[in-house]
């Protein structure tokens, strides 16, 4: 490996999420993992190469660059919501619903029930352009 392996890359995509700032840490962690869980599978470019440790173990590949998680306010995140809708931006839910269902047909029909506007969002993912995706997260400070 070179010094050249290491230096800093300046993706011009981004991958975000954005949590409402009242969940609880379990809640927080949980609500991450399902809303980057579906990335990989719409925009595969996201994925970078399979991984394997000096004794050739593989492992599974993970994303090729970072995913900053923000926090905001119920209303931050509906504007940001509504930005990212009409942007047409790679985006992905999580409602306030999704905390009492227990699979994945029960998660789809709990956010087929409400619309758009009437969603209780408590996150949500967005992927795209570095520039467009900070202005959708404006004003959203890096979790802590």
């Amino acid at each position: 490996m070179t010094d050249d392996d290491n230096a800093p890359v300046r993706f011009d995509t981004k991958i975000a999420v954005l949590l409402r700032d009242d969940l609880e840490t379990w809640q927080r962690l949980n609500v991450t993992a399902f809303l980057v869980s579906g990335l990989g599978t719409q925009v595969p470019e996201v994925i970078g190469e399979p991984y394997a440790d000096a004794d050739d173990t593989p492992y599974l590949p993970m994303f090729r660059q970072p995913v900053l998680v923000f926090a905001g306010s119920k209303e931050l995140l509906t504007a940001a919501h509504a930005k990212a809708v009409g942007r047409g931006a790679t985006l992905a839910v999580f409602t306030s619903d999704l905390f009492s269902t227990g699979h994945d047909k029960a998660n789809r029909a709990a956010v087929r029930a409400v619309h758009r506007d009437g969603m209780d969002l408590v996150g949500l993912a967005v992927y795209g352009p570095r520039n467009a995706v900070d202005k959708i997260l404006k004003g959203a400070p890096m979790h802590p």
